[in-house]
Parts: C-alpha cells; sequence; structure tokens
C-alpha cells in the first residue's frame, strides 16, 4: 500500500524521529552532536521552522518543530543530507546513515504539546543513560531550566503555560518533569491516532486534515534551471542535447536534484526540460548523491546550488 502523502500544515507542531540505518549510531563523538544542532539553527533561519524540543540520543534523535510556511521535508532533507556528509567525509566512507523516511507526526499542541517535550526529555532516563534528565547535556531540557542559553530554541511556547514570570514557570516545568519520570514508553507519540500521521481528537484531525495546504511554492523551475545552467556554465541547449558528455549528464542531475528539494518540481517535470527519460533521469539523480558522500567538491557544489535558489 503507497504511503499517506506528509501533513503540512502551518503553525502545526510535529514529533520528528531520525533513526540510524540498521540502528547503526549517528553520533559518533560529542563534535557530531554540536554540528547537528549547529545545521538545525541554520534551520531556523533558511527553512522557516521553530525548534521547541530537541533529544540527542546515539542511534536517533527526536525534534518538537513547529512548521512555517515551507514544508518541513525541505529542511529536514537538508539537515540529513548535510549531516551525513559530515559523517561520511571524517570517516572515509560512503553510503546511508540514515534509516529511509524521517518520522513525523502532528501534535494537538494544546492537548500534547508539554507531554511530547517531558516524553523526550526523559528519553536518556529511560534508556538508562543517567539516573536524572539534569544529567544529559544532549536536550533541550537545560534550556527550559534556564541553565543553557540556546537562542534559537523556542521555549517561550511551553513555558508560558506555566506562568508569565520566567523562574516561577521553569520550577513549574521541573516539578511537572518529576512528576512523570516513572512514564513508560507512549506509542501513540511515535504512531500517532487513528490517522498515523496525527496525534489528536477527532475534531483536531478533522480541522488538520481540512486546513492542509501545499504553500505556493517561491523557486520557480524556471530559476532552478537557470541557476543550475550559470554554476555549470553551460546554455539550454546544451541541456536538452543528447551529448552524454560527463559535466553535461551531471548538470541534468543537478537539475532534477535541487527542483526535487526546493520543491520547484518533480522529475516529469524536469525530464521534459532535458529532453530524458524521467526513469534514467532518477538514476542518475540517486548516483549524484551517492557520489556527493564522497565526493566533496561536488558536495560543496551542491550546496552552493541549494544556497543560490
Amino acid at each position: 500500500m503507497a504511503r499517506k502523502p506528509r501533513i503540512h500544515l502551518s503553525g502545526g507542531f510535529y514529533h520528528i524521529i531520525l533513526r540510524g540505518n540498521g540502528g547503526q549510531d549517528i553520533f559518533l563523538a560529542d563534535a557530531d552532536r554540536c554540528r547537528l544542532l549547529l545545521l538545525l539553527q541554520e534551520g531556523t533561519c533558511r527553512f522557516d521552522y521553530r525548534v521547541h524540543a530537541f533529544c540527542l540520543m546515539t542511534n536517533h534523535l527526536h525534534l518538537v518543530l513547529q512548521a512555517g510556511n515551507m514544508p518541513l521535508s525541505r529542511g529536514l532533507q537538508n539537515l540529513s543530507f548535510r549531516y551525513t556528509r559530515w559523517v561520511n567525509q571524517r570517516e572515509k566512507r560512503t553510503g546511508h546513515l540514515f534509516q529511509g523516511r524521517y518520522k513525523a507526526v502532528l501534535v494537538d499542541g494544546e492537548s500534547y504539546l508539554l507531554e511530547l517535550v517531558r516524553y523526550i526529555h526523559l528519553n536518556p532516563l529511560r534508556a538508562g543513560m543517567v539516573r536524572s534528565p539534569d544529567q544529559y547535556p544532549w536536550t533541550s531540557h537545560l534550556a527550559y531550566l534556564g541553565l543553557d542559553n540556546l537562542p534559537w530554541l523556542t521555549t517561550d511556547e511551553l513555558l508560558g503555560q506555566f506562568g508569565r514570570q520566567a523562574g516561577k514557570a521553569r520550577k513549574a516545568y521541573a516539578r511537572f518533569l518529576q512528576d512523570g519520570l516513572d512514564e513508560a514508553y507512549r506509542k501513540e507519540f511515535h504512531c500517532g491516532g487513528t490517522d498515523p500521521r496525527i496525534l489528536g481528537s477527532d475534531d483536531f484531525a478533522a480541522t488538520a486534515l481540512a486546513a492542509e495546504y501545499m504553500p505556493p511554492r517561491d523557486v520557480s523551475l524556471q530559476h532552478v534551471e537557470a541557476t543550475v545552467l550559470k554554476v555549470y556554465g553551460i546554455d539550454r541547449a546544451e541541456l536538452q542535447s543528447p551529448s552524454q558528455q560527463r559535466y553535461l549528464s551531471e548538470a541534468r542531475a543537478a537539475l532534477a536534484w535541487l527542483a526535487r528539494e526546493a520543491g520547484a518540481g518533480n522529475l516529469e517535470q524536469v525530464s521534459i526540460r532535458v529532453n530524458r527519460d524521467p526513469g534514467s533521469l532518477s538514476s542518475a539523480v540517486r548516483r549524484l548523491s551517492d557520489r556527493a558522500k564522497s565526493d566533496a567538491a561536488l558536495s560543496a557544489k551542491l550546496d552552493t546550488l541549494m544556497k543560490m535558489v
């Protein structure tokens, strides 16, 4: 059965889970966790999302993100791509770091935001890694207590539910966390409700599905194509030519990759512009992505293209 498309709800809260491929570790050193947090911080500016909570474990991570006008998929694809490149380059290896698609559950913020953040902050405790959530430095818990300064982390939404004065709100949050220390695994935070994409009441689900919309593309396929032509130093005739020269084949694959990443077009649309079969173009994009994991120059070029659009 085909998977249902993701729900994009501007302003919606999402529980995001990224796991290591085959259960492998995704963090091999503290520097890796610092790098991922840096990429997450950059994403708040580039991809219009807010970070309300995070927990970086060993072979997976949890995030509570609030979507803006851009689909979260754009920011998370960029995050996973750049982080995988970081690890693979340092470890001198290739291949996938993350396991398939990230998990995303749209959560009713009014009913579940407090409990979800607490659940995520207590994850290291449930895993037996620490005896107190205060002992684990790789969650947003310490920032909620005012013991860590992360300007890009949004804490007002949750702390505001505990009171207007920051000091009192933090103390109330700490008590709330203590009340959940014995909380076990909660399947609903991972699998949603009747619709596995949504956790909330029937009314919330109906409202979310009715209000869902894909925001207008702020990047056109024409602009993406012009960017690729400029970076590769070619013209449209060369792009559409039957030539199989490597730099032209790479430019076509880069166009298809960038169009997908920027939400500007799909393979069928790009295939028409480059006079290629969608199937062969899909294979070319896959080969390009695999090469970028070990080819620093190509990786930098793709990053430049992404920034230009």
